[in-house]
């Protein structure tokens, strides 16, 4: 249980409301029960599950319910879902599930049941976000209710923008980790071929990703300037290829992955420049995902900034934007949890 959440007592719902939010991935479901208090949310309990091991959500949330040692009521519920949500459905991308937000409240007994993407949720999890979930990469001069940008490599990228609303911070959905690569040197541009050759079109997500990692490492293999030890390459055969180009390169154990590392640095960093630009993010611009937390120090020795800021006319400009790694990996789950208790 997360720091400061103690456990409800069936005395204590009386004077607030329970509210249920899912964090929905292929490999793995988080869900958590809270009740909202004033000035916010208390944690009561949470609880993850191998999404692999169920066909649904809807039995995977009635066993959460009952496991609860008395009856609850849930007012409202949230689940940031791995995939596109249309009309409260939504065919996750990693997993063989339908998720229907009616289906969810009719079977479960909540009154009131949505769907958002799970990169969304990370956009509203932003919000209730403390110091000790970041570390600040670059303070800049952050506008008080300027608009923010979301970036984040993990297993594809993903992208959000949060705008200021009168009541609440609203966050835009986008697909920005699908848009065309653009090399900014000879390095890269000798990568955009490699991979044009391979898929096609080349996005971002294509480099900036887990598998877009492994894309960098055998890019920087093919061009012979590079010895990847022998080790690493049995490991490229294994799911876990870009955990072990990530952990050969921070111990310094191949060349080439370090090489890979470091350019799949630059590039996030280019990227995340482009993004501020484009969104014109004064508000702060956050790298989320799973991949940024792991090698946060790599991103602290100053190559990243430099990519970002890199901008020519406008470097000025980028170096007045706030930019953050977000540590909490159950950001995604926080903001599922915001909007369950705004509805």
């Amino acid at each position: 249980m997360p720091a400061g959440a103690r456990i409800v007592t069936r005395a204590d719902r009386k004077h607030g409301q329970l509210i249920l939010a899912g964090d929905i991935g292929g490999t793995k479901t988080w869900l958590r029960l809270a009740e909202s208090i004033p000035g916010g949310l208390r944690s009561v309990r949470e609880q993850r599950f191998e999404s692999a091991e169920f066909d649904g959500l809807v039995r995977m949330i009635q066993l959460f319910i009952a496991s609860e040692s008395t009856p609850i009521e849930i007012r409202s519920a949230c689940f940031g879902v791995a995939g596109p949500v249309e009309g409260g459905r939504a065919t996750l991308t990693n997993l063989p599930w339908s998720v229907d937000a009616d289906e969810i409240s009719q079977q479960c007994d909540i009154a009131a049941v949505r769907l958002i993407n799970d990169f969304e949720a990370i956009g509203y999890g932003i919000e209730v976000l403390e110091d000790r979930d970041m570390v600040t990469l670059q303070i800049g001069r952050p506008v008080a209710k300027g608009p923010r940008a979301v970036l984040g490599a993990g297993t594809g990228l993903g992208v959000c923008l949060i705008v200021p609303d009168r009541e609440h911070d609203q966050v835009i959905a986008t697909e920005g980790g699908h848009v065309d690569f653009a090399p900014t040197d000879e390095l890269q541009m000798g990568l955009l071929r490699f991979l044009q050759a391979r898929f096609g079109h080349v996005s971002y997500e294509r480099i900036l990703s887990g598998p877009g990692l492994v894309n960098i490492y055998e890019f920087l293999q093919n061009t012979g300037a590079h010895q990847p030890a022998a080790a690493l390459a049995q490991a490229l055969q294994t799911d876990g290829a870009a955990a072990a180009i990530s952990q050969a390169a921070l111990g310094d154990h191949d060349s080439c992955a370090r090489a890979a590392l470091q350019l799949f640095i630059t590039i996030y960093g280019a990227q995340a420049g482009n993004l501020a630009l484009m969104a014109l993010a004064r508000g702060g611009v956050y790298l989320a995902g799973g991949i940024a937390p792991k090698v946060v120090e790599e991103f602290r020795t100053g190559e990243f900034m430099r990519a970002f800021c890199a901008k020519g006319r406008f470097a000025a400009l980028l170096s007045t934007i706030p930019v953050h790694v977000v540590l909490n990996p159950q950001v995604g789950l926080m903001g599922a949890a915001l909007v369950a208790s705004r509805q």
